[in-house]
């Protein structure tokens, strides 16, 4: 998140850099003769004035692209997520899936203001490599007029734009354990979840912790929400278990219909996600919404393709998981790449999507019910790498900052990779172990059976 990391982690350095702020020599010009006494050599010139800072100026411009492209990530989760994960699920679970989602938004919505953001992005003194601090806790300080430090749009709108980064993250990660979770352990899990493992990565790499000053790019979130949530989801598929009957049992999508619909309002709504990122209505912003739509199309092609070779059958399934990868993909490279580099990325990552979807998993026989961790794990991790390489000038990039290389930036990039794989693995098993400890995670078989719509909401979808 190229400007987000410019005005939290090194304020001022990047954008400021060509403007001349001295003010020039003031030259008095007097009533006396040319000929005038010229002053004496040994007389030293008034020092110049140390050059001020620019004041923060509020764009209404930027103001209001970015509290569209709130609502646009807003819109991702609720209903778009919610919609994508229903359909995937049988019928029983429906109501049970859309609940979780919907909750799990207003749950992180309450943590960011009450100590998410703070502990995100302020400075953390000694521990600031790896968390903020709380002195922003409660949005303490934050008045209308508070302009966001070095930016042109007011520190609330971007609080709230980060906050649907929050929201959405955990509830990508109900997926993993969809169909056999009880729904208070998957609110105490979430809750722990943002707190010692979203919040640590976001600040690490967006709020001026090492792995931002250590170069790596993620311009709008490859490593902090699609790696981190792909992670928990496979922690939580194993830690949980397979559902009853999975490998002996159809389970197929009960509505392809409200999966395609919800697929289309993620595909929608990333170009707040993506193009916001930017927090500027500029042109890194109209970089950042080409390559969106370019990776995205390339992805659908990519996963149908290579449905169509090995499966025999192109499927609507297909399409829109190849967009989801996609998305996924272009996440932390949008503002780095050019358009050809997109359609490469995009391709590339959904075919390998494909492959973990439909051969890992069978492999390993793990049961993340929608795929999480194949398609935002993965391909969330494709991303990030491939970020390393296309972001090169020779490939169409922007190029690298000053002083880096292709091989420096890889490493970069590699270490938030790690980092977040390792911090996020074990952080969620150990999580899960928790809540399964205190609360247990996993309902009764008999609640399985019957489906968690009744069992555990007392409602169901359909009435007929």
């Amino acid at each position: 998140m190229k400007k987000i990391l410019s005005t939290l982690a090194l304020l001022g350095v990047l954008g400021f850099n060509g403007l001349a702020l001295a003010e020039e020599e003031v030259v008095v010009v007097t009533d006396a003769p040319v000929a005038a006494e010229v002053a004496p050599a040994e007389a030293a010139p008034a020092e110049a004035a140390p050059a001020a800072e620019p004041a923060a100026v509020l764009s209404a411009g930027d103001t209001a692209w970015t509290i569209v492209a709130t609502v646009l990530v807003l819109a991702m989760i609720i209903p778009g997520v919610a919609l994508f994960y229903g359909g995937l699920v049988r019928t029983k679970n429906m109501v049970s899936v859309l609940t979780q989602v919907f909750v799990t938004t207003a749950l992180m919505s309450v943590i960011w203001v009450v100590y998410g953001y703070s502990l995100a992005f302020t400075d953390g003194g000694s521990l600031n490599s790896y968390i903020g601090g709380f002195s922003k806790a409660l949005l303490k300080g934050i008045t209308p007029d508070t302009l966001l430090d070095g930016g042109t749009i007011p520190e609330y709108v971007f609080i709230t734009f980060q906050l649907t980064f929050a929201a959405i993250t955990p509830a990508l990660i109900v997926g993993g354990f969809a169909e056999r979770m009880k729904f208070s352990a998957v609110l105490a899990f979430l809750a722990l979840w943002v707190t010692f493992i979203y919040i640590p990565i976001a600040h690490m790499v967006w709020g001026g912790g090492f792995l931002g000053e250590l170069g790596a790019a993620d311009f709008a979130g490859g490593t902090v929400v699609h790696l981190n949530a792909g992670i928990a989801a496979l922690v939580g598929a194993i830690v949980v278990g397979k559902r009853l009957g999975y490998g002996k049992e159809a389970m197929p999508p009960h509505s392809i219909t409200l999966t395609m619909i919800g697929a289309s309002m993620l595909w929608v709504g990333w170009f707040g996600f993506n193009v916001g990122s930017e927090l500027a209505a500029d042109g890194v912003a109209g970089l950042a919404l080409i390559n969106t739509q370019a990776a995205t199309a390339a992805a659908v092609l990519g996963w149908l393709f290579a449905e169509w070779l090995f499966k025999g059958k192109p499927s609507l399934l297909g399409a829109v998981s190849g967009a989801v990868a996609g998305l996924v993909a272009i996440t932390p490279a949008c503002g780095f790449l050019g358009p050809v580099g997109s359609l490469v990325l995009g391709f590339v990552a959904s075919v390998i999507a494909f492959w973990a979807v439909t051969s890992l998993k069978a492999k390993l026989g793990y049961d993340d019910s929608l795929d999480v961790f194949g398609i935002h794990g993965v391909a969330g991790l494709i991303g990030a790498i491939g970020t390393g390489i296309l972001m090169s000038a020779d490939f169409g990039g922007v190029g690298y900052e000053e002083g880096t290389t292709m091989g420096s930036q890889l490493y970069a990039q590699a270490v938030a990779v790690g980092v977040t794989i390792v911090w996020g693995g074990i952080g969620s098993y150990i999580l899960f172990k928790i809540v399964d400890l205190v609360i247990g995670l996993r309902v009764s078989e008999e609640a399985e059976r019957e489906g968690l719509d009744t069992a555990e909401h007392g409602e169901r979808a359909y009435h007929y």
